[in-house]
């Protein structure tokens, strides 16, 4: 079994979070420090590292996180605007919580994917 995480803790309600969703695959949580005004966190309820991590029969829940994305933007006002889904994967994509995550960011013009040397 792996080792909890911040997030485990906060799907098992060992941690305080502002939950905007959870069912028995996933749970979406508000972002504490939001890098938009919309900044929600969807984590699957069972501990998966990094996408490097993913096994086959992770596909439903990993699917299951893009319906539940376009719930919540739909519900938080931000689907016809548009919004960003992160996910990142490792130490070089600055993952910081090695619990699979995607973010869900909008509510403002997001700007280019990466700065860097055009």
């Amino acid at each position: 079994m792996e080792e909890d995480t911040l997030f485990s803790k906060i799907v098992k309600g060992e941690l305080p979070a502002d939950i905007v969703f959870q069912d028995d695959r996933v749970t979406a949580f508000r972002d504490i420090h939001p890098q938009a005004p919309i900044h929600i966190l969807i984590v699957p309820n069972k501990i998966i590292p990094t996408v490097n991590d993913v096994s086959e029969e992770d596909e439903a829940t990993l699917g299951h996180m893009f319906i539940v994305a376009r719930d919540l933007a739909a519900s938080e006002g931000i689907a016809e605007e548009g919004y960003r889904l992160l996910v990142n994967c490792g130490r070089h994509a600055n993952q910081e919580v090695f619990h699979l995550h995607m973010h869900v960011l909008g509510g403002r013009p997001l700007g280019r994917m990466l700065q860097g040397e055009s």
